[in-house]
């Protein structure tokens, strides 16, 4: 169980590095629900290998060259749990989006900046499939790294410009609509 367990796990973050439907289908099961999505587009609460399709595109539409290296793994055969900890990686090339209750919440205008940092995933592996996620991050670090924590006087200027021009609204259009498509394509 463990070794099929974490080379699920594993393939999980590839999905979202890549957006491959068909490893998608392989490893992820069709009642996967992610507890992490509720700041991101309303695609990515779809159960199974759609949803993580969504997660994907509207990670990968921010961060260019986005990827999760594995730096370890734990796995709780009795519970079916696989403990990942990885570090996210990618260069901030387009808008983060986040949304609250399937509204816009915030966006990070491009910054062009790197991010590498820690995250701690739990996932639920049944039958070889992950089934569920759920995440620990240190966004503040994130944030950090892309300038907006604590926001300079130039990045405060440029969030409220996204805000007051409508473009962050048009960009939170946008990354749904390309987290919608992507979710279309899980086989």
């Amino acid at each position: 169980m463990a070794d099929s367990a974490i080379g699920s796990a594993h393939s999980l973050f590839k999905v979202i590095e890549t957006g491959d439907a068909a490893l998608a289908a392989e490893v992820v099961g069709a009642d996967f629900r992610n507890r992490e999505s509720f700041n991101s587009p309303v695609a990515c609460a779809i159960p199974g290998p759609a949803g993580v399709l969504a997660s994907g595109a509207w990670m990968r539409s921010a961060f260019d060259g986005l990827r999760f290296p594995v730096l370890d793994t734990g796995v709780d055969p009795e519970r079916g749990l696989v403990f990942v900890r990885v570090r996210m990686q990618g260069r901030q090339t387009g808008p983060f989006v986040l949304f609250r209750d399937e509204k816009l919440d915030k966006i990070v205008p491009p910054t062009g900046r790197e991010i590498d940092y820690e995250q701690i995933h739990v996932l639920t592996v049944r039958d070889g499939k992950v089934v569920g996620h759920e995440a620990v991050r240190d966004d503040m670090t994130m944030l950090g790294q892309l300038g907006v924590f604590p926001p300079t006087p130039a990045m405060a200027a440029r969030l409220a410009a996204w805000k007051l021009t409508g473009r962050g609204r048009r960009a939170a259009a946008e990354v749904s609509a390309l987290s919608a498509r992507a979710a279309e394509t899980a086989k």
